[in-house]
């Protein structure tokens, strides 16, 4: 089932108390047990976007992508634009983690940075009911 769920800043030393004006809201498949569901993200690939929101730059928008290659014979990758790869932002063993609230996620920014999130909310994905 496609979720929406939302990633704060976790604690860093410029956030010592983390920050939820850096994040990521993913709408993506989970399993039952909060795993990322790559079976069910094969149907629904068009409706796994990603919205990264970080305070004082804009927000960028992309799609969530299994790859292969990496830690488990595929990776999660946040792929902002498909013509290149050097803006593609991966998760760290994203496949195993769990999207439930309170755990944490590492994510690979663009420059190489590896940044530690919390899931602060992960609830049914409700598609907007207005009509175009």
């Amino acid at each position: 089932m496609l979720q929406h769920i939302t990633l704060h800043l976790a604690r860093t030393r410029d956030f010592p108390e983390g920050s939820a004006f850096h994040g990521y809201e993913i709408t993506a498949p989970l399993d039952a047990a909060g795993h990322l569901d790559q079976e069910e993200w094969r149907s629904k690939r068009a409706h796994c976007h990603v919205r990264r929101f970080w305070l004082g730059e804009r927000d960028q928008i992309g799609l969530l992508v299994h790859r292969p290659g990496g830690a488990g014979g595929a990776t999660w990758v946040i792929d902002y634009n498909r013509d290149r790869m050097d803006d593609d932002e991966a998760g760290y063993r994203l496949g195993t983690h769990t999207f439930l609230v309170g755990e944490y996620v590492s994510i690979r920014d663009a420059e190489g940075d590896v940044n530690t999130f919390k899931v602060v909310s992960a609830k049914p994905f409700v598609k907007d009911l207005v009509e175009p």
